[in-house]
This record gives C-alpha cells, structure tokens and sequence, in this order.
C-alpha cells in the first residue's frame, strides 16, 4: 500500500505540502524576521517589499509572519485534536466491534448520545459557558469527533473479526489483546488513515469559521480565519489582504483531501481500475 501511495504523485505534492506546512509552523520562530505582534502603525497596509514579501496588515504586522505563525492554532492544534480523537476512538471501536455483546451496545449508546450533538452546537455551548478561545473549540472537536472515529472503527474491526484468520487465531487459543494487535490492528490502520484524513479538512475550516465569526482564537495571536475577518473590513480598499490567508486555508485542505484520495486507491487498487 505504502509503494502505490508514493507511486502517485498527487500524494506525493499533498504529503510534501502537509509536511511544509507543519515544519514551518513548528519552526516558526526560525524561519520568519518579524514578531506576528509586532505593531508598526506608521507601517500600515504597507506594500510587497524585501522586508515585507506579503506586505503589512492594518496595524504595520508583518503578513507573511502572522500566516506562518497561524499555521500553529489552524493545522498543529488540529493535528493535536485529531491524535486525541482518534486515539480514543479507536480503543473504544476496536473494544466495541471484537467484544461485542452489552459492550459493544453500551458504547454505541453513548456514540449515539455524542453524534446527537454536532461539533458546532457543542463549541458554541463551550464558548457560551467558559468564553472563547481555541482550546474550546478542540475540546469540542474531541467530544465530538471521538464517537464518530469510534462507529466507522468499529464497523471495520467487525468485518475483519469475521475473517478466518482471526477465527483461526481464536480456535487454537491466541489472546484477544494479540488478535486484535497482531491481526485486526494493521489491517485497520489503512481505514483509520482514511477517515483521519479527510476529517482534518472539515475541523481546519471549523476552526477558521470561527475564528472568522470571532469566536475561535483570541487577539493577537495569529490565526487564518482571524485575518479573513480582519482583512472583511478593508476587503474593498486593500483586498490583497484576504488573498494569503484564504489560499493557505484552500491549499492545505486540497492537500488532505487529495491524500484522502490517494489513500482510498492505494487502500483498493480497484478504484483507479474501475475509473480507467
């Protein structure tokens, strides 16, 4: 599977263009001149220059700084969200579809319970209770996001359950935790990838909307959907300034969606010979 992923290239722009993104968000502080604070008002709305290869915003900031600082709250927390979500999804599907049983229904129960919210009535009702902020809104990604990862993980165990290798591996006395490491895990992992990846498109737009609304980070700290929203009041005299934000927002989620499809063909080769 790994050799067909690499042997697309789509996959592979998409891989280089997430791990670009990540690098330079980790590193941020390395690789920009400029503080994303820093106020330079004498310097507004300043233009491309040597100094400035993005220009300024309304209150002198560097913008090229500030989009590569975003990157931090818009991708890396995310990223963060997602390892939590996914994790806890998965230990509760793989225990849901092998056990099954008064398990399994009892952990659908409180899946059902959780979808019954969506992420966006949860996070509201976060910031309407502790106040805005990121952090609200990736707590109510993980709340949200785990009983989901939870039903597709666990549909996917049942059906690897039931294959004979698996019941091979019961009738001559293998333990489930190995069953599930040995035989179930590495088969899922493929799937897991899949919906991880195109999970991750919908939460980076989630988590700019509400930082457009301006209920998702908090001044000043740089994020894609707060400059959106900055630059929405100055979109008629200096639109330039929508322009960086929102192609960092439309690469990155072609990027996942991309590898999400890359993963789907590698995953089943079927698919790009029914398409051929």
């Amino acid at each position: 599977m790994i050799k067909r992923l690499f042997n697309d290239r789509m996959a592979v722009v998409a891989l280089s263009i997430i791990l670009l993104y990540s690098l330079l968000g980790l590193f941020a502080p390395w690789v920009t001149l400029h503080q994303p604070t820093h106020i330079d008002v004498t310097n507004k709305y300043g233009g491309i220059s040597w100094q400035h290869l993005l220009g300024t915003d309304h209150l002198g900031r560097d913008v090229l700084t500030r989009l590569i600082y975003a990157i931090r709250p818009s991708l890396l927390y995310v990223f963060v969200a997602l390892f939590i979500s996914v994790g806890l999804g998965a230990v509760l599907g793989f225990v849901a579809g092998y056990m099954k049983g008064v398990t399994d229904a009892l952990i659908m129960r409180m899946c059902d319970v959780m979808l019954a919210f969506p992420s966006y009535v949860v996070a509201l009702a976060l910031i309407a209770l502790l106040g805005m902020g990121a952090d609200k809104i990736i707590l109510a990604f993980i709340l949200t996001r785990w009983a989901w990862f939870c039903r597709v993980i666990r549909t996917s165990v049942m059906q690897y359950t039931a294959s004979d290798h698996v019941k091979f591996a019961k009738a001559i006395g293998m333990k489930d935790t190995a069953i599930i490491m040995k035989h179930i895990m590495p088969l899922t992992l493929a799937d897991i990838a899949i919906i991880s990846s195109s999970s991750m498109c919908s939460m980076i737009l989630q988590i700019s909307g509400f930082s457009f609304l301006g209920l998702g980070v908090k001044a000043p700290t740089a994020e894609w959907g707060m400059m959106l929203n900055e630059a929405r009041k100055v979109m008629f005299t200096h639109p330039e300034m929508m322009f960086a934000p929102a192609i960092a927002i439309v690469i990155i989620v072609m990027a996942f969606n991309f590898l999400s499809d890359a993963l789907q063909v590698a995953l089943d080769p079927r698919i790009e010979t029914k398409k051929k």
